[in-house]
Order: structure tokens, then sequence, then C-alpha cells
């Protein structure tokens, strides 16, 4: 047996990591429930201001009416989406114990919908009349329900959970038609967006007809 010539360099075979990368999802909880409360809590943000802002002295209903109507009913749509977006979410980390790289990325960038989320809000509720604001609202709220969606794809791909992925399907299902009756009627376009909540009962149903 020859010995090996110093002169060549020694080729090192490349170092695998054995075990591949998995993100625990209960660390992502604490987050997201932070993220979820300060949305939901700023969507009421700018109400308090507006008297201040806009009336010179003691209002009238009519003037109340006037001033505060639209904004409720945005932040009453905003909040009661969300509350169904952060319900299914947690439903999801629980089914989910780990996830990779990808799927804590797409995570990442669901919670920053939801940041967004007042924002979109405040202008929706100010502008609500306008097709192209409404447009936009609806089409953060698709944005919405794709990720989540996606998410409880990747959540349940290996498993038989038809309820859930329904559930999560639905309302993405009611954005989009509801996003394009804003182009033509941007004020009707909220009571379709709105049943965007019957997600949770298309999941009970599903999961009612499996368990026969």
């Amino acid at each position: 047996m020859g010995l090996p010539d110093p002169g060549r360099r020694q080729s090192l075979p490349p170092m695998i990591d054995p075990v591949p990368y998995r993100f625990e999802m209960r660390r992502l909880e604490s987050l997201s429930n932070t993220i979820f409360g300060l949305a939901m809590t700023l969507l009421a943000y700018d109400l308090p201001r507006l008297a201040q802002a806009e009336l010179s002295g003691p209002p009238s209903w009519a003037e109340l009416y006037h001033l505060y109507a639209s904004r409720l009913t945005a932040m009453v749509l905003s909040f009661v989406i969300a509350g169904v977006f952060w319900f299914s979410h947690h439903r999801r980390l629980a089914r989910q114990p780990e996830a990779g790289r990808t799927v804590v990325f797409i995570n990442l960038v669901f919670l920053l919908s939801i940041i967004l989320l007042p924002a979109v809000n405040a202008l929706y509720g100010s502008y609500g009349k306008s097709s192209a604001v409404a447009v936009l609202y609806g089409l953060h709220l698709t944005i919405i329900a794709a990720l989540n969606a996606l998410l409880w794809w990747f959540a349940t791909r290996n498993q038989r959970a038809g309820g859930e992925l329904a559930g999560a399907l639905f309302p993405l299902f009611v954005f989009v038609p509801g996003t394009a009756l804003a182009f033509f009627a941007p004020q009707d376009a909220q009571y379709l967006w709105l049943l965007g909540f019957g997600g949770l009962i298309v999941r009970r149903v599903f999961e009612d007809r499996s368990a026969f």
C-alpha cells in the first residue's frame, strides 16, 4: 500500500446535517398573540380623536352618525375577520407543533398582513365609498385568507383534516367575489365579506359528516 502524496489535496466528504431544521411553533404562538391583540386594538385607535378633530361643539345624533357610522362598521367587520383568523391560526399551531423554514417564513408573512390590517381598515373606514379603497381592502383580506389557507395545507397535507382545510378555504372563496363586487358597488361588498365568518360553520359541518 503506497503512502498518500502530501502534495495532493485530500477531498473531505461534505458535512450533512442528519436532522433537518425544525422550529417549535409554540414559540410563534406568543408572538402571534401579541400581534393579533395589538392589531385588533389599533382598529379603534383613531375613533376617540375624530371628535376633537371634526367637531366644534356638542354633536347632534345626525353628526355622530355621519362621523362614526362608516368607521364603526369597518372596525366591527375587521375585528370579526381578525378574530376568525386568530382562532384558525391557533388551531393550526396546535395541530402543527413543529415546522420547517418555509412554513415559519409564510407564518411571518401572514402575521405581517395582520399588522397591516389596522392601516387598511382606517383607510376603508374613512373612504369606504371609493371603489379603489374598497378593492384595496378586499385584496388585503384575500391575501390574509390565501396565506391562512396555504398554511393549513402545509399543516394537514399528511393528515385527514378535510374540515379544517375547507374552513380555511371558505373565506378565500368569499373575499374574492366580494372584492370583485367592490369594483361596482363598494358599499355592498362589506356584506359579502362578513360571510367569511361562515368558515367556522363550514369546518364544523365537514367534521360532523366525517364522524359518520
